[in-house]
Order: C-alpha cells, then sequence, then structure tokens
C-alpha cells in the first residue's frame, strides 16, 4: 500500500526537473519566429576589405615588417611650369666679326607658384639672329648646341649653382662684337613636357 502514494509524487514531480526541454509547442514555434530573422540578419553582415599590404621578409633575427601600398595619386604642380633665363647670361671674348667667344648661361626651372627648383631634364639651347623694329624680332637661327641631359643626379647637381637657383653652363659660341642675339633655352621633361624661355643677349669684348 505504501507504494501506490510514492509513485504519484514522482509523477506530479518529474515535470519539474524536464526545465526548457519541455516548452509547450506553441511557445516553441515562436521561439522559432524571433530567431530565424536575427541568424539571417547576422549572416549578411560583412567586414569592409583592408587596404593591401606587403610583407617584407626578415633578414637574420630581425621582425618581419609590414609595408602599406603607396596610394594611387600622384601629387601635382612639384615639377618645371616656367623656364627663365637669368639676365646674368652674356657673351665675352668676341673679338670682332665671327670670331670664337664664350657664352654663359644660367638658367632657372619655376614651378607653378614661381619658384625656382632643380628637376631632372634635358635642356636645349640656341641662338638666333635678332631683328630690330620687327614684332617678331627672332631672326633666323645661327647656332644650336648638343643637348644637356640632366636626368643623372650627380650630372644634375654639378651644373647646379645653389646661391643663383639655377643652373650654369659654359657654352663656345661665334659672335660679333656689340651685335645682340636672341638666345632660347628649351627644357624636355622625361613626361613628355616641353617648356622653353627666350632673352636678347649682346656680345661684348
Amino acid at each position: 500500500m505504501d507504494s501506490h502514494p510514492v509513485t504519484r509524487d514522482i509523477r506530479l514531480r518529474g515535470p519539474r526537473h524536464c526545465g526548457s526541454y519541455c516548452l509547450p509547442a506553441r511557445i516553441r514555434h515562436r521561439v522559432r519566429c524571433l530567431l530565424i530573422p536575427v541568424l539571417v540578419a547576422c549572416s549578411g553582415c560583412e567586414v569592409a576589405p583592408r587596404p593591401a599590404s606587403t610583407a617584407v621578409p626578415p633578414t637574420g633575427g630581425e621582425t618581419p615588417q609590414v609595408v602599406e601600398s603607396a596610394p594611387s595619386t600622384v601629387p601635382t604642380g612639384f615639377g618645371p611650369a616656367k623656364v627663365s633665363i637669368l639676365p646674368l647670361s652674356e657673351i665675352r671674348g668676341a673679338a670682332g666679326i665671327g670670331q670664337d667667344a664664350s657664352l654663359t648661361v644660367y638658367v632657372a626651372l619655376l614651378d607653378a607658384f614661381g619658384c625656382p627648383i632643380k628637376a631632372p631634364c634635358t635642356l636645349r639651347f640656341e641662338i638666333y639672329e635678332y631683328v630690330r623694329r620687327s614684332a617678331q624680332p627672332k631672326g633666323p637661327r645661327l647656332t644650336i648646341w648638343p643637348d644637356i641631359d640632366l636626368t643623372h643626379p650627380a650630372v644634375n647637381h654639378k651644373s647646379w649653382d645653389n646661391f643663383l637657383r639655377a643652373y650654369e653652363f659654359q657654352l663656345g659660341v661665334r659672335a660679333n662684337r656689340d651685335q645682340t642675339y636672341i638666345l632660347e633655352a628649351t627644357c624636355l621633361g622625361p613626361d613628355g613636357k616641353r617648356l622653353s624661355g627666350e632673352c636678347a643677349i649682346r656680345a661684348v669684348q
């Protein structure tokens, strides 16, 4: 007779130990309906990719370094925008007609703000006859010198006058004493850009 009450107590207390696994079907259906949209929303979230980086292989016991890739945009406005022949340029040593003389040229490369700068380029010098009282004073070309390559850093620096912030060149020329000429300097950039400047220059003894 004592076994029946014990069995009844176990049956009454049994569902209490099932916990959340014994939820009614209606509640379980609502929980599923709430969890499905949350899982779908989380699966659609992605992390934006970071810029590509280059890993530098370690040498010896050094720690590997990561070098970020350079920006694709190239700064502009820092290259030559104008060629200027300084008034100090002169022809000296012309003793007579068609005599050998020395042409000293000071040429400055100016950026977009008018500041003299160094730049890798090729310089070309030409001298023309000066036509008086004419709207086009530059007459026939008399002399053209071989191009001067300034793309090598050592050669570029050797021709640079840091005090005048200009390039200096000594060129041989045949000139008539007390005669005026038109000197033209042309800058040929590595990118194909071409700039020219000219000035009147007088041959003196």
